[in-house]
């Protein structure tokens, strides 16, 4: 499943994991991708979404 969200473009970004001794090390942020289907020109399309889209109604579900 492509971790890119279809609406917003939302994707993930590399960051830092931080210990509390302050030892680093490499990690991803991954967005929290759904396939749900939606409903595009009248007519049922499953797309990735990410989960802040969905709850903020940016999509018609059906």
């Amino acid at each position: 499943m492509s971790q890119v969200c279809e609406i917003c473009g939302k994707h993930p970004v590399a960051g830092r994991s931080i210990s509390h001794s302050h030892r680093v090390s490499n990690r991803t942020f991954r967005p929290n991708i759904q396939k749900v289907s939606c409903v595009v020109d009248g007519k049922s399309r499953k797309m990735n979404v990410c989960t802040s889209c969905l709850k903020a109604g940016k999509v018609v579900r059906g």
